[in-house]
């Protein structure tokens, strides 16, 4: 993937020059600052660009969408952070979203519009899905051309929401084997990091969760594992390094933008 240089404007930016981004990209916490899912906001932001889609981000004025709080049971934080963001969302009259946050995803689709907050909200995997089926962006295999990939269904995509087939459709356009885990869609396995179980110590037991969900991925014998939320990439990357594989763990993301050469 060539050197990141495309600057990515702000909303501020935008309203000061009276115009309206096709869509807000909603960057979530880990993709602005977890140095391994930043790499995912970059991927991504490079495919936006090759579509030639109009986007802009909030910047310094996006706040954690309250998913933490709300999961470990601090109702009260949530609604204190999921306030302040759709003041900030309906000031700059946002109508439609696009984040590569399956939490981010999940709260702002589905917690926010009781709260005030109604927005038409996209995880990234159908966003590039529309982009491929309205020919704003050509995939083909490129450096994964016959590789074996396994995908890994995040809880927030899949069982709270019912996404199984997009990430799929995306991969299978890719002219790449996939090969699915015994334990898939809507029988998939957590990887143990949601319900703010990322912030928290392990429980008493005999493995960890990411271990057991990394183990079920390699008996597919893959050669990339891919996933579609910056918290499964944590865990399956730490996983693959605790059983000392030579796998990748890569975001559908990251598949698109290496595939182009973005």
């Amino acid at each position: 993937m060539s050197d990141f240089n495309i600057k990515v404007p702000t909303m501020a930016e935008y309203i000061a020059e009276g115009k309206q981004p096709e869509v807000l990209f909603w960057v979530g916490c880990a993709g602005s600052f977890d140095d391994r899912a930043k790499k995912i906001t970059k991927a991504f932001v490079k495919i936006l660009h090759e579509a030639k889609v109009d986007f802009a981000v909030l910047g310094a004025e996006e706040n954690c969408t309250g998913d933490p709080a709300k999961r470990a049971g601090n109702e009260f934080l949530f609604q204190m952070q999921a306030m302040g963001n759709i003041e900030v969302l309906n000031g700059y009259d946002i109508k439609k979203i696009v984040t590569a946050c399956p939490h981010c995803f999940n709260t702002l689709k589905n917690e926010y519009p009781s709260l005030g907050g109604n927005y038409n909200v996209m995880h990234h995997t159908e966003l590039i899905k529309q982009l491929i089926s309205e020919k704003r962006l050509t995939v083909e295999g490129g450096t994964f051309k016959g590789k074996k990939i396994t995908f890994h269904d995040p809880c927030y995509l899949g069982r709270a929401n019912n996404i199984y087939e997009v990430p799929r459709e995306i991969i299978s356009k890719l002219e790449v084997e996939l090969v699915e885990m015994k334990k898939c869609k809507t029988n998939g396995l957590c990887c143990g990091a949601g319900g703010a179980q990322m912030f928290k110590d392990a429980e008493k037991g005999d493995k960890e969760i990411n271990i057991q969900r990394t183990e079920e991925a390699l008996e597919t014998e893959p050669e990339i594992i891919a996933t579609a939320c910056p918290f499964c990439n944590t865990m399956m990357t730490d996983g693959i390094k605790i059983k000392e594989k030579d796998v990748e763990v890569l975001d559908i993301a990251e598949i698109i933008a290496n595939a182009k050469d973005l």
